[in-house]
């Protein structure tokens, strides 16, 4: 037997679901990484078909690294230097302070320091690519399939809510245009939410909810880095410096060369379409692989720590759009 026909039954009935997800998303309207995931969720009963689970793991694993890496093809350097030394600042404290958040939440709540770490580094960042960013730095025996969709679920909900409710909280608070596009892109979870929320507001919202947000993005790679080093690989080990997976180097990398503008438009533009695409084959394998009884076993605890942290996020952002950010 060819070796990779092992992975040709898991990957199709992945890619398939994907695709069926990706039909009701672009015609109902509804985000893609949460009908992904209750596509995924719906067919879990395939996880025990041993036949599937080369492909499937093939799919969330490493399907996921490189969507991670593509990702880098959204921004250049150059875009967060236009954010200005003030605004650059209260973007990287917000990230740091919701990251930190969502760690002393989960030890708080009796979780661990790696599912706090995933909980905070989806809010801070960008919803579920960065969910699945730290799944994949911390392993399955730090964070489990059934953990790591929990934070999926929840992080596609409220990054829903988000892009409803977060627009009409800043005409409440009658935030100018730029005020309006820093909050909105410094708080949405996802950067589809996060745009769609940013143009609703307005057109200059937009354009500026869009640069902070890819500069949320950019600090993937180096959130991961402080992931790596500060959250030990096993209960009570010591932490240690160890060597960053190559998809984390693949991101810095690529996000580089995206800079000094050598990758022409029409290649990162399909790039980002790649990037979406096999991220959202990622989180339909992890939903096929979760076991549904385990989701259960802790209530709404886990889903506290997402809440918890996306209202801080929120708290920092409007604080800092009002004090720190011209109208």
């Amino acid at each position: 037997m060819i070796r990779g026909s092992v992975y040709a039954p898991g990957l199709a009935v992945a890619v398939l679901a994907t695709l069926a997800a990706a039909y009701v998303s672009d015609h109902y309207g509804a985000p893609l990484t949460l009908m992904c995931l209750l596509f995924g969720l719906s067919m879990s009963f395939l996880a025990e078909d041993k036949r599937l689970e080369p492909g499937l793991t093939i799919a969330s694993r490493t399907l996921l690294r490189w969507g991670i890496v593509l990702v880098a093809t959204r921004i250049t350097f150059s875009q967060i230097v236009q954010l200005g030394p003030a605004a650059l600042l209260a973007v990287v404290t917000i990230v740091a302070i919701t990251l930190g958040s969502g760690v002393f939440l989960a030890r708080r709540f009796g979780f661990s320091a790696a599912f706090g770490a995933l909980c905070g580094g989806a809010v801070a960042i960008c919803g579920a690519s960065a969910a699945m960013a730290f799944a994949s730095l911390l392993g399955e025996r730090r964070t489990p399939q059934a953990q790591l969709t929990l934070v999926l679920v929840g992080i596609s909900a409220m990054s829903a809510l988000a892009m409803t409710v977060y627009p009409i909280l800043a005409r409440h608070l009658h935030l100018s245009d730029v005020q309006a596009g820093f909050m909105l892109g410094a708080s949405i979870h996802d950067v589809a939410q996060s745009l769609g929320a940013g143009y609703s507001f307005s057109q200059a919202a937009g354009q500026n909810a869009a640069i902070v947000k890819l500069t949320r993005v950019a600090l993937l790679a180096p959130a991961m880095m402080a992931v790596a080093v500060f959250i030990p690989r096993e209960p009570g080990a010591k932490i240690s410096t160890s060597v960053l997976p190559w998809f984390v180097v693949g991101f810095f990398g690529l996000a580089a060369i995206n800079s000094f503008g050598v990758i022409p438009p029409v290649v990162a533009e399909g790039s980002s379409k790649a990037a979406a695409a096999l991220l959202a084959c990622a989180v339909t394998a992890t939903g096929i692989r979760s076991n549904m009884k385990s989701l259960t076993e802790h209530g709404v605890r886990p889903l506290l720590v997402i809440v918890i942290a996306t209202v801080i996020a929120l708290a920092l952002s409007i604080l800092a759009a009002k004090f720190l950010i011209a109208g």
